[in-house]
Order: structure tokens, then C-alpha cells, then sequence
């Protein structure tokens, strides 16, 4: 991991972000790159693609360019080789066009605690990114000092198609030294046998190396609330997942579920995309 990127709108849950992406960086000395993007009206975006100079909009930027100075002088990041940047652009867009240009290797977000997304600007964004972005993505509610990924939770069903994905979670994990909980989760409308289950996880993890990891079957109404329940359990530090763009996760991870998952966990969640 070289590169980190903050999307930032200056909120409390950004900064909550930009915090746990310094301490990532220092930890794996990679540059961090703190981005804020300003959706104009479309007269305005197409004027300034255009090269035409707007005062308004010369003036906001101005302004952002101040804002992003003043967080590089924040104390946290002493010692990390920041990158910053206010662009003209839709925000989702912006951040998916920044990540390729710049071969961003993590994207840290910030959002609202147990709430969710709701309508939040940074919220209504991540919900986006963990849904579409190709990029791990690491989800932030709440101010954490001490960030530690040590007792990690991964739930999945374990088939073929999240074995690219799965293996950019183990070397995430690994660069924590984490303990992996490789949780299967089983529920009425989609229920394996223990011996079944422990054989389709353990023919899966016979192809990857991992530091320390244990094998998991846990029973729950639906797979969120097993998830979260899981990890509660276990006192988890993180919960990692593999998402399938926007039809959620596969196989058992349905409709809105990755949304749903991110949005009510109070724990960091770190999405891997299929």
C-alpha cells in the first residue's frame, strides 16, 4: 500500500477519516492524498471546462484551496507526504477518476455512526463509493484514535468468484498482523449443514496463505444482523466484506445489503470489490 485518498467536505466524520488514514500511513509510509470536490451547477462546470474563469466560482475554490492548507497543518499528519486538491467536479465521479489517475490504493471515508448515510453529503457519497469502487474502500463513523485492525471480521459465503478480492483482504490483514474471524453466516432461507459449510470454507482457504486466521458458522435471522451480531461477539476492531458492485453482495448478499451493513455498523468496515 502506497497511496491513501480522503475525499473531504471538511466535516467532523472527514476529519474522523483523515485521522485513521494518517495513522495508515505511517504505518505503511504511504502518501496521503486529501481531495475536496466542488459540484457546481452544470452552466458552471461547463464554463469551467472550458477554460472560462468565473469569479463565484474562482472564489470557492480559493477558499477550499485555504481549507485543505489549513488540515495539512494538522498535527496528525507530521511526517506523512500529503498530497491536496480541490477540483471542479461531481463528487462520486471525482473521486473514481481521482483514485485511477493517481493509483490510489485504499480510499478512507467518513460517515455517521449507527444512523447511516442518511442524506449527509460525505455519507450519501461513501454509500456510493463502497457500492461501485474497484478500490478497497474503508468506512470511518466515529473518532478512534488508536486505530487497530488486530481482531478482523470477514464474513462471506466463500465462492469462487471472491477469491481475487479475498486475496487483497489477506494482505490487508496482514499488514495489521491480524487475527482473521472467517465467518460464514447461515440463515433459514439459506441454511448449510456445519459439515457442509466448514468444507466449502475449507476448500476455498487452501490456496492462501494467511498469518492467523479461524473458521466460523454462525446462525442469524438474515446475514446483516449475523454479521453485526458476529462481530459484537467476538469484539471485533474491523469488518471486512467483498461487494459485487451495484447488485450488492454476491450470492448471499442481496439487494442493499452492502449499504446497509456499512451504514449500521459502528465498527470500521473495509469493502473489497468483486
Amino acid at each position: 500500500m502506497k497511496r491513501i485518498l480522503v475525499p473531504t467536505d471538511f466535516s467532523e466524520h472527514a476529519n474522523y477519516a483523515m485521522n485513521v488514514a494518517a495513522q495508515i500511513a505511517k504505518k505503511t509510509n504511504s502518501d496521503l492524498y486529501l481531495l475536496n470536490l466542488l459540484d457546481l451547477p452544470t452552466h458552471m462546470n461547463d464554463a469551467v471546462s472550458s477554460g472560462v474563469n468565473i469569479p463565484e466560482v474562482m472564489l470557492f475554490l480559493k477558499k477550499t484551496q485555504d481549507k485543505l492548507a489549513l488540515l495539512r497543518e494538522n498535527g496528525e499528519l507530521n511526517g506523512i507526504h500529503v498530497v491536496t486538491e480541490a477540483r471542479s467536479e461531481k463528487a462520486f465521479e471525482g473521486i473514481a477518476t481521482y483514485s485511477k489517475e493517481h493509483n490510489i490504493d485504499l480510499i478512507v471515508m467518513g460517515s455517521h455512526g449507527a444512523s447511516g448515510f442518511n442524506n449527509d453529503s460525505i455519507g450519501s457519497i461513501a454509500e456510493k463509493t463502497v457500492r461501485t469502487s474497484d478500490i478497497p474502500v474503508l468506512v470511518v463513523k466515529s473518532h478512534i484514535p488508536n486505530f487497530k485492525a488486530e481482531n478482523f471480521v470477514f464474513a462471506s459465503d466463500f465462492s469462487n468468484e471472491i477469491r481475487k478480492p479475498f486475496q487483497k483482504l489477506v494482505d490487508f490483514a496482514n499488514i495489521f498482523d491480524a487475527d482473521l474471524n472467517l465467518v460464514m453466516i447461515n440463515t433459514p432461507n439459506s441454511f448449510k449443514s456445519t459439515m457442509v459449510a466448514e468444507k466449502i470454507m475449507k476448500d476455498f482457504l487452501k490456496d492462501f496463505v494467511i498469518n492467523k486466521h479461524s473458521v466460523h458458522i454462525y446462525n442469524d435471522t438474515n446475514v446483516e444482523k449475523g454479521v453485526l451480531n458476529f462481530a459484537n461477539k467476538v469484539d471485533a476492531d474491523i469488518i471486512g466484506v467483498c461487494t459485487h458492485g451495484r447488485t450488492g453482495f454476491a450470492h448471499f448478499f442481496n439487494g442493499s445489503i452492502s449499504e446497509d451493513l456499512v451504514s449500521h455498523a459502528i465498527r470500521p468496515v473495509v469493502t473489497f470489490k468483486i
